[in-house]
């Protein structure tokens, strides 16, 4: 008998997902438009791979050409641990706080695709966390998991924002969700008022190039851009602010996760501590955590950044 729907679901529940929906393949004519829109204003600053894999984001029978279904899923990584606001503390963004969510969720979807094979031989599928040409915010907003938000993440009326998503492409035919969630933001814009960089050009509109995560993250020139390094509040790598001010966050749970609860010292870190940190140390202390994105030289460009505002004038007269 052929697998069905309810079958995946209940496995995806089994394997720890949190929330999953499946909807059929098909081609984001209108999503392809903004993206290209948003891609004509440069919002994407140096993340060149987004324009390279600009078709294929588009179309996921470019990736697998038999593909007739997409699995979505999502998979909460929050913990209740705070941020410290002490100047000789660093904020890492919550989501590199334990292991790395493309091993830990790619892992999961791996012995998911495999099952699937199991139950049916003739099927082919490839999976996507995040590192894939795969608009994984627009598959997981069809597939009901929940909406997009006016921060551009995805949120959830029972985990918030904190998720993380990823999706199996499918060459099996199987039973559709039509349950899309309504947009719950209303006239709320405290993500909006409450960036320090005005990254949030718009409701729904992300200028990249001014957001705190993508200088301390993505971008691996030598110095910050100015309107970064005079905001930072001390985030040394990534920037929760958008999502730790959304109303959603406060239904948000612990993680079953395990991998995602925080590694030693990484919710409040020392500042001192961390700027003699060596490339041997650096690669040592964070194996499998997301915090090697931007290498040693960008993690401790981050640092200095951080440090160089808070003793400069600047700080001084914005009252830090």
């Amino acid at each position: 008998m052929p697998i069905n729907s309810k079958e995946i679901k209940n496995k995806a529940l089994e394997l720890g997902l949190t929330k999953i929906g499946i909807i059929a393949v098909e081609a984001l004519e209108k999503e392809k438009t903004l993206l290209q829109e948003w891609l004509a204003l440069g919002y994407h600053g140096k993340m060149g791979y987004l324009a390279r894999n600009f078709e294929k984001l588009a179309d996921p029978k470019i990736l697998l050409p038999s593909a007739k279904s997409i699995i979505a899923v999502a998979l909460n990584y929050y913990t209740p641990h705070k941020h410290s606001n002490s100047l000789d503390k660093g904020k890492i963004s919550r989501y590199a706080w334990g292991d790395d969510y493309h091993d830990v969720l790619g892992e999961k979807l791996k012995v998911f695709l495999d099952w699937i094979k199991e139950k049916e031989p003739t099927t082919e599928g490839k999976c996507f966390v995040d590192a894939g040409p795969m608009m994984d915010k627009v598959w997981a907003v069809k597939a009901g998991i929940g909406w997009l938000g006016k921060h551009t993440n995805v949120i959830t009326r029972d985990h918030g924002s904190w998720i993380f998503l990823g999706e199996i492409l499918l060459n099996l035919e199987l039973e559709y969700d039509n349950n899309i969630v309504p947009d719950f933001c209303g006239t709320c814009t405290r993500c909006i008022d409450a960036c320090p960089t005005n990254a949030i050009v718009a409701p729904y509109l992300l200028d990249a190039t001014r957001c705190i995560s993508y200088g301390t993250i993505e971008l691996k020139d030598s110095n910050l851009p100015p309107l970064i390094a005079d905001n930072l509040q001390n985030w040394i790598f990534g920037c929760d602010v958008c999502q730790d001010v959304c109303p959603w966050n406060r239904f948000s749970s612990e993680t079953n996760e395990q991998s995602f609860q925080p590694r030693e010292g990484l919710t409040q870190p020392d500042l001192g501590e961390l700027e003699q940190i060596t490339p041997l140390e650096f690669k040592e202390r964070f194996k499998g955590s997301p915090i090697t994105r931007p290498k040693h030289a960008g993690f401790l460009r981050n640092i200095k950044a951080v440090q160089d505002y808070n003793k400069s004038d600047k700080a001084s007269d914005s009252g830090e």
